[in-house]
């Protein structure tokens, strides 16, 4: 099951400015999320349902990262909302 990955242009851009390794860690996380966005064993990501049935996930990027995003199962595509550094 594959998925597509979408990235609102704002996230890029701030992807883009943060540090070489930081950007290398984050990118291997999110394109993990094509194969498998959804919550699993592992415990980095989690799913929020929210008011009026919509679902957010959250995943965890080491500890200093986290990324929100949203599941189109119909259209296979994965959106990424918001990536930010946490503290």
């Amino acid at each position: 099951m594959t998925f597509a990955l979408f990235i609102e242009q704002e996230q890029v851009a701030k992807i883009n400015g943060f540090d070489e390794k930081s950007r290398r860690i984050i990118r291997a996380k999110l394109e993990a999320l094509g194969e498998n966005p959804y919550p699993g064993k592992r415990g980095d990501k989690e799913k929020f349902c929210l008011k009026d049935g919509y679902v957010l996930y959250r995943l965890h990027i080491g500890r200093t990262w986290t990324a929100f995003y949203r599941v189109s199962e119909s259209d296979k595509v994965v959106k990424i909302w918001s990536c930010h550094k946490i503290g």
